[in-house]
């Protein structure tokens, strides 16, 4: 009788631990709804809507968290909103999903550039001209941006006197 209770208890459990698995999808079926508004955060994002496209984009992630697009247009929200470090752990969120997505490593590097992180946005080039052997337009993007330098890290204050 001790033996059967036992082996009674470990098929329950076996069946308890296998049911949540049975109902996933598969990572690359991105569910439609989400890819639709990531659809209209782009254009919200290229109307120059920064705030609804944020909006919208972060209801795509709550749709369909594995939607690595939105990721990466809601990192290009914060970077034009100059929110370089939200940037980076968005694009991060989106390369752990898949680690050689070019866009998103273009514009973790860029975002990495303003923030002053040349050698990590070099490694990011390096990375999109290892995976891309024919010249890409994110090779050319970054190679720019790392050209050109951080505009906010090298910002400075204007100089004002003091009254007393």
């Amino acid at each position: 009788m001790k033996i059967s209770v036992r082996f009674l208890a470990l098929g329950a459990a076996a069946v308890m631990l296998a049911s949540p698995v049975v109902g996933q999808r598969p990572d690359n079926q991105i569910l439609p709804q989400s890819i639709t508004l990531q659809q209209q955060g782009e254009a919200l994002f290229s109307a120059g809507k920064l705030t609804e496209a944020a909006d919208i984009l972060e209801t795509a992630l709550a749709v369909d968290p594995r939607n690595r697009a939105a990721f990466v247009d809601l990192a290009r929200v914060a970077k034009q909103q100059k929110l370089f470090g939200k940037a980076i752990r968005l694009t991060n969120e989106a390369l752990q999903l898949e680690p050689n997505d070019v866009t998103a490593l273009e514009v973790q590097g860029e975002a990495m550039v303003e923030l002053g992180a040349l050698p990590r946005a070099r490694q990011n080039l390096a990375k999109i001209q290892q995976l891309c052997a024919s010249g890409c337009r994110q090779v050319t993007d970054l190679t720019a941006a790392i050209n050109r330098g951080p505009t906010v890290a090298s910002a400075t204050t204007p100089e004002v006197t003091k009254k007393n």
